[in-house]
């Protein structure tokens, strides 16, 4: 048996409010067994718990990058409770989404900085894995985890270089693909989603972002009255279907390495998934 992970969907976000439990049951009669919901703020850390409770999936607790303008130093405190009084609940499976977006105008370096070391250092302490945010910042987020020593993760979303993606993958990173290897254009990820051992990729969809080529509208089209499509778990399956033509895999294959990546980059998965 094989079946399809979602290393990285955020099933809280409010562009699902409306029909949250149909979205993620037709990810599952699509085949994707697991979706992983990481926390980008202190606000979400019940609601990401509940829904993973409730769909039989799995959480991860942090403070994105893009969240630190509004963050507090005592939300680092409420983080390190969250991850004391959950210890023991497999579905917690890692510390995110933490990391840096060098990418983004305005965000105040120094400051994301602060709050990733701090996260990390929780990790490491409770020896959780991290999802970590990658956007223009790979070197700087190398050095943080040389220092830090966490035990792995993902890096998500990744489009560094090679040499960056040999150096996570050294340090115990699985690396995320989603729907940007859809589109021709994205030469380089789709290089890297080639050329990099099978053993280094998860899969993901960041739903409800990043979507997939086949949901994407031009400006001309939305200004022509076409809703940008809304990305969700459903659309992995597809996605690691065109991951596998490009890398001549059966897409059964694909699911089962990809799965098994999953659960050596956060090993609380396993107890979690389904028999075989």
């Amino acid at each position: 048996m094989s079946y399809w992970i979602d290393t990285h969907c955020h099933l809280d976000a409010a562009e699902f409010a409306g029909d949250r439990a149909a979205v993620r049951q037709r990810a599952r009669e699509a085949g994707v067994a697991h979706c992983i919901v990481p926390a980008v703020c202190a606000e979400a850390f019940g609601t990401v718990r509940a829904l993973a409770h409730a769909h039989g999936d799995s959480y991860a607790l942090g403070i994105h990058p893009l969240f630190t303008p509004r963050a507090r130093e005592a939300d680092l405190a409420v983080l390190s409770d969250a991850l004391q009084a959950h210890a023991c609940d497999p579905r917690l499976v890692a510390v995110g989404e933490i990391g840096l977006d060098f990418f983004v105008p305005g965000l105040d370096a120094e400051v994301q900085s602060f709050y990733l070391r701090e996260q990390l250092r929780l990790a490491a302490r409770h020896g959780l894995p991290v999802i970590l945010h990658v956007r223009r910042s790979a070197d700087a987020l190398l050095r943080e985890l040389r220092r830090a020593r966490v035990c792995g993760g993902i890096a998500h979303a990744f489009n560094g270089s090679v040499q960056q993606a040999r150096a996570f993958v050294a340090l115990g990173f699985k690396l995320g693909f989603g729907g940007t290897l859809t589109y021709e254009r994205a030469l380089h990820i789709r290089r890297l989603a080639i050329e990099l051992p099978t053993s280094a990729l998860v899969l993901e969809t960041d739903a409800p972002d990043i979507p997939p080529r086949w949901l994407y509208r031009t400006a001309a089209q939305r200004e022509g009255g076409l809703a940008q499509g809304r990305n969700e778990p459903a659309e992995l399956v597809r996605i690691g279907a065109e991951l596998a033509a490009l890398r001549q895999l059966a897409p059964q294959a694909l699911a089962r390495a990809t799965a098994h990546n999953a659960c050596e980059a956060l090993p609380r998965l396993r107890a979690l998934l389904p028999a075989g």
